[in-house]
C-alpha cells in the first residue's frame, strides 16, 4: 500500500471524531434538566418573560389593578363611598309659629279676656288675655279699657313698659294690671261704680288693633275714679301687679 492511502484513512478518522465531538456538545447544550430536545423544533417563549413595552405587567384581560374607576360606587380601597345627606329645604314659615307669616295682632277675634279683683295691691284688678286662635299673636302697647260709657281711656304707667313686645303662642296668656282708684288717701275724684268693661287693643303701627273684647265684672261692679291707670301688657302675672 502506498503512503497516500494511510494518510486518507487518518483524515477520515479525524473527521469522524470531530463530528462525534460536535454532536456530543450539541446534546449537552440542549439539556436544561428536562431531557434532550430536538434542535430543529421551534422554541416557545417563556410565560414569565415580559413582552416588549409592557414593563413586566400582566396585560391579560382577566387581570385587575385593585381599584375601581367608578367613583359613585366604591373607592380604590374596596370600601363603599359614603353618600352625603341631602340638605333640608328652607322653611316656608307655613308650619313655624314664630315665622312672620304665622303671626297676627292680638284682638277680640283671637283672644279671650277675663278681669279679676286682687287683694294686693289694694284697689287693683288683673286682666288676663289668652290666645284662643291657631296662630301666635302679638300684644302691642297696653290695653285701652273702657268702663261703662266712658268717652276716654285711662293713661298707662310708663315705668311698666317691658323690653320687648309680648307674643303669645296659641293657648298661652299675658297680663295687665289696672289701678282702679286712689284708695283711702283720697287721691282720685269722680268716684263711681261701673258694671261693664270692654278692652281694646293696639296695632303695631296704629292705635286701632282690631275688634275689642268684653270682660265680665263682679255682679256688684267695681269702684273707679279719675286716678284710673293701666300697665303695659306683661308676660307674667307678678310683673302686671308690681305697680
Amino acid at each position: 500500500m502506498s503512503s497516500a492511502a494511510p494518510t486518507r484513512s487518518r483524515v477520515r478518522l479525524l473527521t469522524a471524531a470531530a463530528t462525534v465531538a460536535l454532536a456530543a456538545l450539541s446534546l449537552t447544550a440542549c439539556d436544561n434538566g428536562d431531557g434532550v430536545r430536538d434542535e430543529g423544533a421551534s422554541q416557545q417563549p417563556s410565560k414569565s418573560a415580559p413582552a416588549d413595552g409592557d414593563n413586566g405587567k400582566d396585560t391579560s384581560a382577566g387581570s385587575t389593578t385593585g381599584s375601581s374607576t367608578d367613583t359613585g360606587t366604591s373607592s380604590g380601597t374596596g370600601s363603599a363611598a359614603t353618600t352625603k345627606p341631602k340638605p333640608r329645604p328652607a322653611s316656608t314659615g307655613k308650619n313655624d309659629p314664630t315665622a312672620s307669616t304665622s303671626r297676627v295682632t292680638c284682638n277680640g277675634s283671637t283672644v279671650k279676656v277675663t278681669a279679676q279683683s286682687v287683694s294686693r295691691p289694694v284697689n287693683h284688678m288683673l286682666l288676663t288675655v289668652t290666645n284662643t286662635g291657631s296662630k301666635r299673636c302679638d300684644l302691642y302697647g297696653y290695653p285701652a279699657v273702657r268702663f261703662g260709657e266712658a268717652q276716654s281711656v285711662p293713661p298707662v304707667i310708663e315705668d311698666s313698659q317691658p323690653q320687648a313686645v309680648v307674643s303669645l303662642p296659641p293657648g298661652q296668656s299675658a297680663y295687665a294690671g289696672v289701678a282702679l282708684s286712689g284708695g283711702d288717701d283720697g287721691g282720685g275724684s269722680n268716684g263711681r261704680t261701673e258694671k261693664t268693661l270692654e278692652v281694646f287693643f293696639q296695632g303695631r303701627n296704629t292705635n286701632d288693633g282690631g275688634p275689642g273684647a268684653r270682660a265680665a265684672l263682679p255682679a256688684k261692679g267695681v269702684y273707679i275714679d279719675d286716678s284710673l291707670k293701666v300697665t303695659y301688657w306683661q308676660q307674667s302675672m307678678s310683673d302686671a301687679l308690681t305697680w
